[in-house]
């Protein structure tokens, strides 16, 4: 491999603030520390309590009395909505099977709004209206079963409700009523369709005044394009001017220079650039002129979604997303004037990216997004993904939507990503506890430095990173090189463990376990010899690949995929081997046969 100076590479700059399955093998988690975050911590109580103070206020006749202005009629633009409509799932939620958040509900009788919902994230899902979609053009049933839930939700929630007017959720329902209303509101009865209206109307007021209660991240940069398409939609140019100057500072804060978001999640950076897209159709029909943020946000987002844009059209899964929805990847991507090219390495986004022949290899080369980006977060630094022409071959093993518990901690972890583990622990933490309730399941204590360089010339794409996640734990810094070859034919890789710090003389050193996981996609077959000492892949199309690790046995383990939202049975290469106080490289190679 070409030789590359990691002291003078370049550095990401720091984000801002079924069946039932085994788990995969999980890594330990440390002890977070919380002392810290107390300060942070208390606000966030102090909040909660005036935030119930107020939920009280806005549930009252006096503030219902602050609402002004005109009742829209109707909805006078209806922005795309590129997602696929499932109508096995419109057959189902008319059977009363609502599977929502990650999480299922059936109802025999009486409305679903009414019963005892299983979890946050079903809740913000229905109240959010995210059924909407698929109903959308299921037929004729599917428009009386979608105005019938609509007026469930009207008798029941169309005042303030602390619930189903959260920023966040309000957002999410505007969202969704914009771009799937018109299928059963069209010819709806007068009487309740003007009581609707009202409460849009008293919705897209609520949100402009609570808009800073929505969390940070993605949910504040749809409460902003949901106020601007509320502004065009209903026809209230108020909305238009004050959501533009909102979203124009979030995106100032979220998306990066490359076009990435600060979340770090490309599933996320999907859905931060569908709403957006919304966004400027909703300006364009309107002639509101060019908002310069927005129309550059965009400009740069499309080539970064092509730059994780695996070989089957879906998304590589890295920091609590999925593959995502590929066709309306496909769909977005289409209408994209700009044509950019994805860069080869993202130092704001803190990704590698490496491509040749019909290989493509996803590098994760930054820390974990910090604070509260990172209640999804993964510790998964220096793990890759793979795929060979339009098959996955190394994947990581993805989130669970609406999972709380073992399974969204397990997937969290080191251990569930294609990279290096050392003594079964976890290269960063879990907030948990007191802290963990009130500020969230954030990481805390994983890598803080992570420098990362790159080569191209003859022998192929060589790119190299190292992190220091497991230096307060055991004194040991992680750094591992990959280079694909010219045709993309193989991809070889080293991992190396080296001490940084005083050592302790006169004593042995520990031995201190280590493994190097690479996940497998479920649709590969494995084989593995019978000496241990290789392992064959055979992709759907007949492909053959071959593992090898520099003579050291090898091992197949249970794994796990949620790529596609639900698990899957998968398996793992695991290279086990021993940190024994000096620096050790473990070197290991894919080919491709034939």
């Amino acid at each position: 491999m070409p030789a590359t100076s990691l002291a003078s590479a370049p550095r990401p700059a720091p984000p801002a603030e079924g069946a039932p399955l085994s788990s995969p093998r999980l890594a330990r988690e440390r002890a977070p520390s919380g002392w810290g975050l107390w300060p942070e911590a208390l606000r966030a109580r102090l909040r909660k309590a005036w935030l119930t103070v107020v939920h009280r206020f806005r549930a009252g006749w006096l503030y219902r009395q602050s609402f002004r202005g005109p009742v829209p009629d109707r909805i006078l633009f209806h922005p795309d909505d590129p997602r696929a409509r499932r109508l096995e799932q419109a057959d189902a939620l008319m059977r009363g099977r609502f599977r929502l958040g990650g999480q299922r509900l059936d109802i025999r009788e009486g409305s679903i709004f009414d019963a005892a919902l299983p979890g946050d994230a079903f809740a913000a899902a229905l109240h959010g209206f995210e059924w909407l979609r698929d109903l959308d053009g299921a037929g004729e049933p599917a428009r009386l079963f979608a105005m019938r839930l609509t007026q469930h939700w009207l008798n029941r929630h169309g005042r303030y409700d602390p619930i189903a007017w959260r920023p966040e959720t309000i957002a999410e329902r505007f969202l969704n009523l914009f771009a799937h209303g018109r299928f059963f509101l069209l010819n709806s009865d007068l009487v309740w369709r003007s009581r609707l209206f009202v409460s849009l109307r008293n919705q897209a007021i609520v949100l402009s005044r609570s808009f800073e209660e929505a969390p940070d991240g993605l949910p504040k940069l749809k409460a902003a394009s949901a106020l601007v398409l509320a502004g065009t939609c209903l026809g209230e140019p108020r909305h238009v001017s004050s959501g533009l100057k909102r979203l124009a500072s979030e995106i100032g804060r979220q998306i990066l220079p490359d076009g990435g978001h600060v979340a770090r999640a490309p599933e996320t950076l999907l859905e931060a650039y569908r709403v957006l897209a919304m966004v400027q159709q909703g300006l364009d029909f309107a002639h509101a002129g060019v908002s310069r943020p927005l129309r550059g946000a965009l400009d740069r987002m499309a080539p970064m979604l092509r730059f994780f844009r695996m070989g089957d059209g879906a998304l590589c899964m890295f920091h609590g997303g999925g593959e995502g929805d590929a066709q309306a990847l496909k769909t977005l991507l289409e209408r994209d004037e700009t044509l950019g090219r994805p860069l080869g390495h993202a130092p704001y986004s803190g990704y590698q990216r490496l491509a040749a022949g019909r290989a493509l290899v996803l590098f994760d080369v930054a820390p974990p997004p910090a604070g509260v980006l990172s209640t999804a977060a993964h510790a998964g630094c220096l793990a890759f993904e793979m795929s060979s022409g339009a098959h996955r071959l190394i994947v990581n093993c993805g989130f669970a939507a609406g999972e709380s518990g073992l399974w969204a901690s397990a997937l969290r972890g080191t251990a569930a990503h294609s990279t290096l583990t050392i003594g079964e622990t976890s290269s960063a933490a879990i907030l948990g506890g007191r802290y963990g309730r009130l500020l969230g399941p954030r990481l805390i204590e994983g890598p803080v430095r992570v420098q990362t360089g790159r080569t191209e010339g003859r022998e192929g794409i060589a790119a190299v990173a190292n992190h220091d996640g497991y230096l307060a734990p055991f004194g040991i810094l992680h750094e591992r090189r990959l280079m694909l070859s010219p045709r993309g034919s193989s991809l070889t890789g080293a991992d190396r463990l080296f001490p940084e710090g005083p050592q302790r003389s006169g004593r042995k050193p520990p031995r201190i376990p280590f493994a190097i996981r690479f996940h497998i996609h479920p649709d590969v077959r494995v084989s593995l010899s019978q000496d241990g000492g290789s392992v064959v892949l055979k992709l759907p199309n007949g492909e053959g690949w071959r593992f090898r690790s520099g003579g050291i046995p090898l091992a197949l383990e249970e794994s796990v995929y949620f790529g596609g939202g639900s698990p899957r049975r998968a398996e793992q290469i695991v290279v086990h081997c021993e940190w024994r106080g000096e620096a050790v490289e473990c070197a290991w190679l894919f080919e491709q046969l034939g």
